[in-house]
């Protein structure tokens, strides 16, 4: 097996940064749900709105691929390796999925994206150094907070729109398999002060992307 050097993992890590972040650059493994739906009929403030939805949702998937990048760092997981390796990979296609939706409703991803990606690569980093059951248990958490915020989003977009519906409604199914994978390999129940502070972050992300 191949020893990288510290200057060989900088730089694999700075072309998975760039991919995530860079408009265009990512490749879903899966084709997106709404292939199989036709565009909606939609005024200019419901495009703006879900457009808007969108956003946050994709800078939710920059923030996701940070964390999973950065536990790859630090954290061992050995008995979830596999199951970790193909949680990233789908949430690469909500990446992708959600990228697409916003560019088809004439808008753009946030600008903010890589202060967002910078941020959650240093907290799942920090995360994976605590220890494995910490690691888990900071997924856990966070794709539970995840599918709470895809339900609101689901009953926010426009009931004609099942384009946009059927993104959110296979991300909300995959990210609650994620969150069991992360229950059953052992993850600890994280402290209230921990989930309150996550929860805040998550709503200032949300609120800027919407915006920005």
């Amino acid at each position: 097996m191949r020893h990288y050097s510290l200057f060989d993992r900088f730089i694999t890590e700075a072309d998975k940064a760039l991919r995530t972040i860079a408009p265009n650059a990512s490749q879903a493994h899966r084709v997106s749900p709404a292939s199989t739906h036709t565009e909606s009929m939609l005024s200019t403030e419901e495009r703006r709105h879900t457009a808007g939805l969108m956003r946050v949702n994709h800078t939710g998937e920059v923030c996701a691929q940070a964390l999973y990048q950065g536990q790859s760092l630090t954290a061992r997981l050995p008995d979830v390796r596999a199951e970790m390796e193909r949680a990233a990979i789908e949430e690469e296609d909500h990446l992708v999925w959600c990228e697409e939706r916003v560019t088809e409703l004439g808008s753009h991803t946030s600008y903010l994206n890589p202060l967002w990606y910078a941020m959650s690569f240093g907290i799942g980093a920090a995360a994976g150094l605590a220890g494995d059951k910490w690691s888990l248990g900071f997924v856990a958490e966070t794709e539970k907070q995840v599918c709470a915020h895809l339900q609101s989003h689901i009953a926010r977009v426009p009931a004609q729109d099942e384009k946009t519906r059927a993104i959110i409604d296979q991300m909300h199914h995959d990210e609650g398999e994620h969150m069991q994978m992360a229950l059953k390999a052992g993850a600890a129940e994280l402290p209230a002060p921990v989930k309150m502070l996550m929860a805040t972050v998550a709503k200032i992300m949300t609120s800027a992307a919407y915006k920005i």
